[in-house]
């Protein structure tokens, strides 16, 4: 009976150690067969400790109570006197309502987890071997696993080993138990035993010793007859022996069941026959067998029956499994195979899937699998079926990043300890995260989680998945795996003769300078050299798809020398998306984005970024170049920081236009020439005005201050004004200015002045960037006017003495820095020049006629090849701008779509508006998009302008690859242009000249 006052205190003590039914526990602490244990707090304290102390107690109970009358005091002293004793089986009771259920009908075999010495704690298959040796029978074996399976648990359960070795001991216990069965079965079965050799293969997680408590036991077997027997009876005689040891392990009776034997994973699954011999296995998986089958064979190991046998399986199949990922297609289909196993959960299930669903445990095992079987074939240190050591071996070997590695190993290891406590529970197998909150609590509690063990479990589960599910999708959707399974074996690791031919046949002119850069970058022991390894054969290949390999692999030496002590190189190539053949192609294009690039080698990080090489607007733009030139100490520190800016968005618009150009695998080439035109001219226009914004924000500041006397506006013109700036173009300007109210006219002309001429010598400065060169001869008077006027000035002049083509330039002027509402004056000053009213009359038309006929014979330079020319030859942009422009003079007053500074926009307009025939302006736009693709390789390739193709055939060649023409289509492409640029002169011919 419970004394009056005592239960209060008992009951707030069970309370206190997390007894969720503490009224319950008192009647269990008050039985008979606890008499000798009421009272105690060591007991309370241990009991406290467990998962579930109501499970531990009940359990206690059972256990105490089947005790025989003789061993109850044995039982109880050494449970109060034996902490390790004590805290081993209270920890199983508490998580494991089926191990109490085994002791309690074999109330000995608590004597198991008394002995506590360096052998029992680390046992292997020899001492399980042991502990099943005296199984004579399907009903003892299982006694005797389930002995053997009590041990283990109290020592998860008790912290003495961790997860991963908790895996290895069940796999060395499943070991022990088929090596047992088939002993079992060979008893049974003498005379089949005689005729054959019989060896048991474990795949899965067995096999790669990492088994989960309750699992199926993936097995293969492989037989041959003994000598002198005939092959046919040895495999039926096999067959019924691994048929028997099957049922043993497998079938259900009194004492449960071990676990089921699945040998589903052999050659032609369910449909073939169970077993085989080495030749058979070896013929068919050389002939038919799939992707998925070597993936699964990469955990096989030899456990049990013939050990001689087994190892020569071992040996036949492993070179299989390395040369897996040169199979077609071998990467994709994996990736599939893994979006197909998610697709299959049912959706009510996938939230709490534990082992197939995103994020987690298959995502790690997949991602390691596909790294190993890709990169295992020139690596034999990557070879280990046991995931846990596999990833380390990447991470060792430089394949997985080592922030990734651990935070990779922290996950799995906690879901693999999830996994463990919800099968120890029932010893059922199952994957799925319980529901109910009891379970929860059990479940946070046996992991350590005792402060709100619900929401714990959840916030850390939750958490770890996400790490999973991050690292799996950047892992496991690497696309550098699928480049590096295409390449031969050969290719991943080459002697110096090798490599040399390689590199000859991958069209490089100088293999021996390419062999120098490759000792320099890959050769050491160092992680640096050893992710560099792993880049560098697929690297090669994509330099070799370019029109100079050398340079390619030149340049991508001196960007690794100059990061080569920063720590994220490398792992951006290694792990971020298309950043290591986005380099590969920048690197090879061309001189411009290589130069670029090692004036400023930190951008090359925005090749990993999906977002990176989005062009970054006006505004963003020059808040960042203000705020540069804000910071620096003098103006020429201005201007370098603002050209430091430049260089990288110039580098940017660089990058994304040639990747564009060469395309992607879902979208191998832009479809729209124009729309990489557009975006070029776009980027490098509002770039440019940032940049002029910021020399004026410099030029000011060194001589007045934040503000200048008089309102100052730079006006753009030419292309800089339409929108459509190459790489290499000049920014054709006006200057403006407005002396500010009650100020001084000629101080303000003075400041002007000054001010237009500190921006130029800014601008000036001798740099290795692409210059910026800033022309203002379109001002009235040309090279003979102010550089600078007023507005009135402007007005007065355009007013009395403005000619045609003057009206004709101002069809591109557009506000570009400065003062903004001056600017917009400027604009509404000229814009009755550009679209005349009632538009021109025939004697401009003559005019700008005669003009252009001239700038065609004075302007060429000579010796050029008017055909090829891409600025003033037959159908270029010249020809194609002038004939926009006149329609826009002649009929902008009316057409208001023609009212626009962009040339491509004109031309759109102008067939709207009935101007010209849908096939006219598609035949002007091909052949302006063409020309100005044209210029823009030209500087990509050369690294400085120029209007004409090449000369050099290798220069010739990459502009020919930016254009989309392959290797040995160079002659293809000058056809192509002169065909294009001849259709377009007809056109300009008709709506020009007049016919």
């Amino acid at each position: 009976m419970t004394v009056p006052g005592r239960r209060s205190s008992t009951f707030s003590r069970l309370l206190r150690h997390g007894f969720t039914d503490p009224s319950g526990a008192e009647r269990l602490l008050d039985v008979p067969e606890l008499s000798a244990l009421r009272g105690d707090s060591v007991l309370l304290d241990a009991l406290g400790a467990t998962a579930d102390p109501d499970l531990a107690l009940r359990g206690l109970v059972r256990l105490a109570e089947a005790q025989p009358e003789t061993e109850r005091q044995t039982f109880t002293t050494t449970l109060l006197s034996a902490k390790p004793f004590r805290d081993r089986l209270l920890g199983v009771l508490g998580a494991s309502e089926a191990l109490a259920d085994h002791l309690a009908r074999h109330p000995r075999d608590w004597e198991s987890l008394v002995t506590y010495e360096a052998v029992d704690l680390h046992p292997g298959v020899a001492e399980f071997e042991r502990g099943l040796a005296e199984a004579v029978d399907a009903v003892t074996l299982r006694v005797a696993y389930r002995r053997c399976l009590l041990a283990i648990a109290a020592r998860d359960v008790c912290g003495t080993i961790d997860v991963a070795e908790t895996a290895a001991e069940l796999a060395d216990l499943a070991t022990a138990t088929l090596r047992a069965a088939l002993a079992i079965a060979r008893t049974a079965e003498p005379a089949d035993a005689a005729q054959c050799r019989l060896a048991v293969i474990a795949m899965g997680k067995c096999g790669g010793h990492e088994l989960n408590y309750v699992s199926d036991v993936d097995v293969i077997f492989v037989a041959e007859p003994v000598e002198g027997a005939d092959e046919a009876k040895a495999l039926q005689a096999a067959t019924r022996l691994a048929s028997h040891l099957m049922r043993i392990c497998s079938e259900t009776n009194i004492e449960g069941t071990i676990w089921p034997v699945d040998a589903n994973l052999r050659p032609e699954g369910r449909n073939g026959p169970l077993v085989r011999t080495l030749s058979s296995h070896l013929a068919y998986y050389q002939r038919w067998a799939k992707t998925w089958e070597f993936q699964a064979l990469l955990k096989a190991r030899a456990v049990a029956g013939d050990p001689e046998l087994g190892a020569q399986y071992i040996d036949a199949v492993s070179p299989l499994v390395w040369q897996a990922a040169e199979r077609e297609n071998f990467v994709p289909d994996v990736q599939k195979m893994r979006r197909r196993v998610v697709d299959n959960i049912p959706a009510a299930q996938i939230d709490r899937e534990l082992k197939l669903g995103p994020g987690g445990l298959r995502d790690v095992e997949f991602a390691v699998q596909l790294l190993q079987l890709v990169h295992g074939r020139s690596d034999a240190g990557l070879h280990s079926g046991t995931t846990l050591d596999a990833l380390a071996a990447l991470a060792a070997g430089g394949y997985v990043g080592r922030a990734d590695a651990a935070q990779l190993d922290e996950a799995y290891r906690f879901l693999r300890a999830m996994e463990h406590r919800i099968q120890l529970y029932r010893l059922r197998r199952t994957h799925l995260v319980p529901e109910d909150e009891p379970g929860l609590r059990r479940l946070g509690r046996s992991l350590g989680l005792r402060t709100d063990p619900v929401a714990g479990l959840n916030k850390e589960w939750k958490r770890h998945a996400a790490v999973v599910r991050r690292l799996h999708e950047k892992l496991f959707y690497r696309p550098l795996l699928d480049a590096v399974a295409q390449l031969a074996p050969g290719e991943i690791r080459l002697s110096p003769k090798a490599a040399g031919q390689r590199l000859e046949a991958l069209g490089y002119v100088d293999p021996a300078a390419a062999l120098r850069h490759l000792e320099a970058l890959a050769s050491g022991v160092s992680r640096k050299a050893a992710i560099q390894r792993t880049l560098l054969p697929v690297l090669l290949g994509w330099f070799a798809d370019s029109a100079d390999p050398d340079a390619g692999l030149l340049g991508f030496r001196k960007v690794s020398d100059a990061l080569g002590k920063t720590p994220w190189y490398l792992r951006l190539l290694r792990d971020e998306g298309a950043a290591a053949e986005n380099l590969a192609r920048v690197l090879s294009a061309g001189r411009l984005t290589p130069d670029l690039l090692l004036r400023a080698p930190e951008a090359v990080a925005l090749l990993g970024d999906p977002e990176g090489l989005k062009p970054r607007g006006r505004d963003h733009l020059e808040q960042e170049v203000l705020a540069a030139v804000g910071r620096a100490g003098d103006a020429e520190q201005a201007v370098a920081a603002a050209r430091g800016v430049r260089r990288r968005e110039l580098f940017r618009t660089a990058a994304a236009d040639l990747i564009g150009s060469y395309g992607t695998e879902d979208n191998p080439r832009e479809r729209d020439p124009g729309a990489l035109v557009d975006r070029v001219g776009d980027a490098v226009t509002d770039l440019n005005a940032a940049t002029i914004a910021g020399a004026l924000r410099a030029a000011v500041r060194a001589e007045w201050g934040e503000e200048l006397p008089t309102r100052f506006a730079v006006i753009g013109m030419g292309r800089f004004g339409g929108h459509e700036l190459g790489y290499g173009s000049d920014a054709d300007v006006l200057f403006v200015h407005e002396p500010r109210e009650g100020g001084d006219e000629q101080e303000a002309a003075r400041a002007a002045n000054r001010v237009v001429a500190e921006m130029r010598r800014l601008l000036q400065l001798p740099t290795a960037d692409p210059p910026l060169l800033i022309d203002a001869d379109l001002r009235p008077e040309g090279k003979s006017g102010p550089m600078v006027r007023t507005l009135k000035s402007y007005e007065a002049y355009y007013r009395r003495w403005s000619l045609v083509w003057e009206s004709q330039a101002l069809l591109r002027a557009v506000p570009m820095a400065g003062d903004r509402e001056l600017g917009e004056r400027f604009i509404e000053l000229v814009d009755p020049l550009r679209y005349p009213v009632e538009g021109l009359g025939e004697d401009a038309v003559r005019e700008i006629r005669r003009l252009k006929a001239r700038m065609e014979s004075e302007r060429l330079p000579r010796g050029a090849d008017p055909t090829l020319h891409a600025k003033l030859g037959r159908g270029g942009l010249s020809d194609v701008e002038w004939t926009v422009q006149l329609l826009q003079m002649r009929h902008g007053w009316v057409e208001p779509g023609l009212r626009t500074t962009r040339t491509r926009e004109a031309l759109r307009a102008a067939h709207a508006a009935g101007l010209m025939a849908v096939e006219e302006a598609q035949t002007l736009d091909e052949a302006w998009v063409l020309a100005t693709r044209v210029r823009n390789a030209v500087m990509l390739v050369r690294g400085r302008p120029g209007d004409t193709f090449p000369s050099d055939p290798r220069e010739l060649a990459a502009v020919g690859r930016y254009l989309g023409y392959g290797p040995g289509r160079v002659g293809e492409l000058v056809d192509d242009y002169r065909r294009i640029t001849r259709r377009a002169r007809a056109v300009v011919e008709e709506l020009f000249y007049g016919g």
